[in-house]
């Protein structure tokens, strides 16, 4: 696989308490303001870094699942995946990520529960974010078989 780079870019004004920002994708393909508010309290229809590191985990979790169970003969009708990061005060560190959670529900056909527990840590250890999150906190992958459609057998 060649080197691939991706871009994103953030243009704040303000300060930290009074200010805000706009991250936008390399391609254009988002806008999203920022500010200190959406970080610690609540959103307000604005997003923050962790939750654009929640955004692209599951992203990247979800893709590499999909080739994952494909690897092993099944058939992904739909997979829903959510991801929720944690970040925390650590003792002599300040803030950090650490966790990163996927909840993943899989509706797919050739494919057992056990077979998909098979495909899901498999999926944890292709994603590069996993390892990079993995690199400093916990990341827990919990999967299941949706039970509307697709083989359920063995689940």
């Amino acid at each position: 696989m060649p080197r691939i780079e991706r871009k994103a870019e953030v243009a704040w004004r303000g300060s930290l308490a009074r200010g805000s920002g706009v991250a936008t994708a390399g391609t254009g393909a988002f806008e999203l303001p920022i500010d200190l508010p959406s970080r610690v309290g609540d959103p307000g229809g604005k997003t923050s870094p962790e939750e654009l590191l929640a955004a692209a985990h599951a992203g990247c979790y979800t893709t590499s699942l999909a080739g994952e169970i494909a690897r092993a003969g099944g058939t992904v009708d739909r997979l829903d995946v959510r991801c929720t990061v944690t970040m925390d005060e650590v003792a002599g560190q300040g803030h950090l990520i650490v966790a990163s959670e996927l909840d993943v529900e899989a509706r797919a056909d050739g494919i057992d529960a056990d077979g998909l527990e098979r495909a899901a840590r498999a999926a944890d250890d292709g994603c590069t974010f996993s390892a990079l999150v993995r690199a400093s906190a916990t990341v827990t992958v919990r999967a299941r078989l949706s039970s509307e459609g697709g083989s359920s057998n063995g689940g």
